[in-house]
């Protein structure tokens, strides 16, 4: 290399803004303070005077420094946008339609980064706290007055990076600028630019991204979408590794160090639950300022007639239920456009969900069918059982302490390895996080113990550590007639808990018990509420059963349910209501 010939050369560098250059062996400039090697090149007259073997190994060693050592200038929202790129693939890889990564989800991160003020605006948050030098803008993407229109031109994340083998394209579309930073102003608490910053960030009008944050974005995605995947399904699959979330950071590039402050980021120490992800959809919704949703309709695979059929072939209920549990439907007016429609500005704090909305409305079907006092099923059992022993060529009736005997040792059975699975589960990631680079050489030792250690005790125990890993699937309990071990249900009948009556079919049993609320026999007619230890045995059974398979609080579920009987017996609230006022006004006269 050759300094005094490549003082002629004045631009500044494109990655430090620097006017130091020399040149390489093959002619080309690069800049002498970060190494950056640039496109231009001075013909060289004279090769003898370069000792080209040691330029060129003089150069490969610093490049490489550059790049595995020190890596690339990247900021927080970038670490969250490739989990979300990743989570996208891996619905995609689902059976999920690539629109929704391409146009949707871009879409809707493209609109946080904007009302976040990071990307998509004058004064991006990066510039105003940090001296940066923005290489590329594109004014199309500026202006967000109007809500943006759903894009197919995005196919994949781009990072910010440096080095002399990737630079930036100015034709080719951004999701967000691309801006640099000076390595004197990279912070030395964090691997990226702005961890420090990004962590002590306490702005009430601005929802801080975080790792469960990007499952609120998927769902959001989904529903825009109108998938097959309800929330329930979305939690189980990121609990099966199924779609990114524990140790996602482990998938980012090895050029995007994580340390320091980005453990606390990205790091998740805990699994997602139902009422968390909920919540942060709606505040998600929220804060983007999303239109209405596109309308759930009786063909939309989260209409509760279709959730409905799915959850009672998933728990081995009679496919003849299906018509009580849509005259429910119909009665609540829970299966409206309206009711079910998603619309975050004229319904700001509500949205529906789905599953546990369809789950309660099968347990209301139960009630209405068998009581679920802890008396009537079992009377009507003894019916079923002995009529199916004298007419076994006969539809058989539905017995429903068979299918209690059954389902019970199903979910024991499925609750065991799901408990087992969770205490064998390797929270430690592959990629160790470490404080600082001090920290770093230790951890690194420290994680290669580990794994020598689990290598040794696998070859005393003459095993090896094997997980079963299966394809995912929106069922987790398969019931076909074929299997003898198993009974099925499906195709059994409701003969022994209906009657005729006139044209229609009604129910044997005209009770129907509040799990909620409970009127006394008194003058007043107060009304007190149940507690749990109350609940009859069977209808308890039912709860915790529905609630394992959504993974979800037995409380909630009894919630949904509570919320669906107050509007089957809207009538009978009404009269009571007026009955007791009307017993208040009398005694105060």
């Amino acid at each position: 290399m050759d300094l005094e010939e490549a003082k002629e050369f004045k631009e500044r560098c494109t990655q430090c803004a620097a006017v130091s250059w020399g040149l390489t062996d093959e002619g080309k400039y690069y800049c002498t303070s970060c190494h950056n090697v640039t496109e231009r090149s001075k013909e060289v007259i004279n090769t003898g005077a370069i000792p080209n073997t040691k330029i060129q190994a003089i150069n490969r060693g610093l490049k490489r420094k550059r790049k595995l050592e020190k890596g690339w200038d990247w900021y927080v929202c970038e670490g969250f946008q490739h989990i979300l790129c990743q989570q996208a693939e891996a619905l995609q890889t689902l059976g999920v339609g690539p629109e929704l990564k391409d146009e949707v989800l871009h879409n809707f991160w493209k609109r946080y980064l904007q009302k976040s003020k990071q990307a998509y605006c004058k004064n991006p948050v990066h510039t105003s706290r940090r001296k940066t030098t923005v290489l590329e803008d594109n004014p199309s993407h500026s202006d967000w007055d109007s809500e943006p229109e759903l894009l197919s031109d995005f196919s994949c994340p781009s990072f910010v990076e440096s080095g002399a083998e990737s630079q930036p394209d100015v034709h080719t579309q951004k999701p967000f600028r691309i801006i640099k930073a000076s390595h004197s102003e990279t912070s030395v608490c964090s691997g990226s630019l702005d961890g420090v910053e990004y962590s002590l960030r306490k702005d009430k009008d601005i929802v801080k991204m975080t790792v469960p944050r990007t499952l609120a974005f998927c769902y959001l995605s989904l529903l825009w979408q109108r998938e097959t995947v309800t929330l329930s399904d979305l939690l189980r699959f990121a609990e099966e590794d199924c779609i990114p979330y524990i140790n996602a950071f482990q998938h980012f590039p090895e050029e995007m160090k994580l340390y320091g402050r980005d453990k606390g980021i990205f790091a998740i120490e805990s699994w997602p639950t139902y009422e968390d992800i909920y919540k942060k959809v709606i505040e998600v919704a929220t804060f983007l300022d999303l239109p209405r949703f596109p309308a759930i309709t009786e063909d939309c695979y989260l209409h509760p007639n279709i959730l409905c059929m799915k959850f009672l072939m998933e728990v081995n209920l009679p496919v003849e239920m299906h018509d009580v549990t849509c005259q429910v439907v119909k009665v609540t007016g829970i299966g409206e456009v309206d009711f079910l429609t998603f619309d975050p500005i004229a319904k700001k704090g509500k949205a529906v969900k789905y599953d546990v909305q369809a789950v309660a409305v099968v347990i209301a079907a139960l009630k209405l069918l068998f009581l679920l006092d802890d008396s009537l099923e079992w009377s009507l059992s003894n019916i079923a059982e002995k009529h199916n022993e004298g007419n076994k060529e006969d539809k058989p009736w539905f017995d429903f302490r068979k299918w209690y005997q059954v389902m019970k040792k199903a979910i024991d059975e499925k609750k065991q390895k799901w408990e087992e699975a969770r205490a064998k589960y390797l929270w430690k990631s592959e990629r160790p996080l470490y404080h600082s680079a001090i920290d770093k050489p230790v951890v690194y030792k420290r994680r290669e113990m580990v794994v020598s250690l689990q290598k040794q005790f696998s070859t005393l125990i003459d095993s090896t550590p094997s997980v079963e890993k299966r394809s995912p699937s929106s069922f987790q309990f398969n019931w076909t007639a074929e299997d003898s071990d198993r009974t099925c249900f499906h195709e059994h009948s409701l003969q022994g808990v209906l009657k005729q009556k006139g044209q229609s079919l009604t129910t044997k049993n005209s009770l129907y018990w509040l799990s909620t609320q409970k009127f006394c026999r008194s003058y007043c007619k107060h009304v007190t509420t149940y507690e749990e230890s109350n609940f009859s045995q069977s209808y308890q059974f039912i709860l915790n059963l529905f609630s394992f398979l959504l993974r979800i609080k037995t409380s909630l579920l009894h919630e949904e349910v509570s919320l669906i009987e107050k509007r089957l017996f809207k009538t009978k609230y009404t009269k009571t209501t007026k009955k007791s006022s009307r017993s208040r006004k009398a005694r105060k006269s």
